[in-house]
């Protein structure tokens, strides 16, 4: 099995000889790819909807790995008990609903030795719920795949909040911040892209609330220039 380049990251940051659980399973092609590979030895594969779960379903049984999986139809990490798992990956979602399943059972979220986070959009709101609700965030990674670049967010429940200093931080995240990967100035430089793309489109427009994005935007802008000078 061959997974893509963003799929391959998470599995990567899955510590070796951990019970898993993959939530939003989806084809299940990361657990399955971790126990081929032996690198754990069971995974719960979950999944709110039918059809993803029975398409991970044909996946396990094509790879005869049927005694080492647990299926379960549910909404995120509700389907999970404490102690079941050590470890847990929720990708491929918004940072929003990614913060509302973890709230939604915190006595789980609190118990797991390690978050794996991969969200699609929103991730300022996702590493503020986090910082703000005693997680503390081991290690941001990026990854390039086709023309995106993706974050990814591994956490684990401190019961200590984190001081922002800046709120540029929860942007760019502190720790993408301390390991400047080699994606870490076009990551910085998208972002600046956007923001300049704002300002251009309010040059010639008035209004408080323009006038207030546009010099947000501005001040952002110069934030984000100061962090790859």
């Amino acid at each position: 099995m061959k997974l893509t380049d963003r799929l391959l990251k998470i599995a990567s940051l899955v510590s070796d000889g951990k019970k898993i659980a993959d939530i939003g399973t989806d084809h299940g092609y990361i657990p399955v790819y971790l126990l081929k590979e032996e690198r754990v030895p069971f995974a719960v594969l979950a999944d709110v909807n039918k059809g993803p779960l029975d398409n991970a379903r044909k996946e396990v049984i094509q790879n005869n790995l049927l005694e080492k999986v647990d299926l379960r139809l549910g909404s995120g990490i509700e389907v999970l008990e404490i102690g079941e798992v050590e470890e847990v990956i929720i990708a491929g979602m918004g940072g929003i609903l990614i913060s509302e399943l973890l709230e939604a059972k915190k006595e789980v979220a609190h118990s797991i030795e390690k978050l794996i986070l991969q969200p699609m959009q929103a991730q300022e709101e996702l590493r503020r719920y986090l910082l703000n609700n005693g997680y503390e965030i081991l290690t941001e990674v990026l990854v390039r795949e086709d023309f995106r670049i993706y974050e990814i967010i591994v956490a684990k429940y401190t019961g200590k909040n984190t001081i922002i200093e800046d709120e540029i931080q929860f942007e760019v995240g502190i720790k993408l911040l301390e390991n400047k990967d080699s994606l870490f100035y076009d990551f910085v430089e998208k972002k600046i892209k956007t923001y300049s793309a704002i300002v251009n489109q309010l040059e010639d427009k008035h209004g408080e609330e323009i006038d207030r994005k546009r010099e947000e935007s501005k001040i952002a802008i110069r934030k984000l220039e100061n962090l790859i000078k």
